[in-house]
């Protein structure tokens, strides 16, 4: 007897205006992404160029090794999807010509998770700035070059970031901002909320319920 294999559908991606989705998108079989200085910066300026192309808000963001995530909002429900499409074709035309290599680069669907309560803006800002601490690749976010950290924290010029408004209640000037989103990283994120995160994030799925002595106080 033949058994008939039926494929399940695929996770829908949920998107809606104005509210942040983190986006992964990994390398294929986490081939490196980035070989060299200049693929950063090249991947940054298509990044900057699409996302304004495409109406979408970039707060935070991290270039690893073999993948990347980001934090964004789009303008309209195919913002972030018509974004990505555009800088992953782009990046991997320019990093295979630049590389001496052929075929894919990305691990299929970039991956999403909706930011579906304001609450966990900041907790996925520390996520995302603290993967090359995770990593061992650093001791602190800010010896990394290729994340938003040093522009949140210290209001070093980047031209990619917007902030959100959650970012801007952190304090009454710049100074008080960069201060009190340097306090946010005084501790490490527990492993559950690094569980949620990364369960959200793979499955396509809203942010999970966190509770509140779980969040961390940014007296907003």
């Amino acid at each position: 007897m033949t058994i008939a294999c039926i494929a399940m559908p695929r996770p829908r991606r949920l998107a809606l205006p104005s509210v942040p989705l983190h986006v992964i998108q990994r390398g294929n079989n986490r081939v490196p992404c980035f070989a060299s200085r200049s693929d950063y910066l090249v991947y940054l300026e298509m990044l900057r160029e699409c996302a304004f192309d495409c109406r979408c808000a970039l707060h935070a963001y991290v270039l690893m090794t073999n993948h990347v995530h980001l934090l964004v909002s789009p303008g309209d429900d195919e913002g972030i999807s018509t974004m990505m499409q555009r800088l992953g074709t782009r990046y991997v035309m320019y990093f295979n010509r630049r590389h001496a290599r052929t075929g894919t680069l990305w691990e299929g669907r970039f991956r999403s998770s909706l930011v579906q309560d304001e609450r966990y803006l900041m907790i996925c800002h520390r996520y995302i700035e603290l993967n090359p601490v995770r990593a061992c690749m650093v001791d602190a976010p800010s010896d990394y070059a290729w994340s938003s950290y040093r522009a949140n924290a210290f209001g070093q010029q980047d031209e990619l970031l917007t902030p959100h408004s959650l970012y801007t209640r952190l304090g009454s000037d710049d100074a008080a901002r960069q201060a009190a989103y340097q306090h946010l990283f005084d501790e490490a994120l527990s492993n559950d909320i690094l569980d949620q995160l990364r369960q959200a994030g793979n499955g396509n799925r809203p942010l999970g319920d966190l509770s509140d002595e779980k969040l961390p106080k940014i007296g907003v």
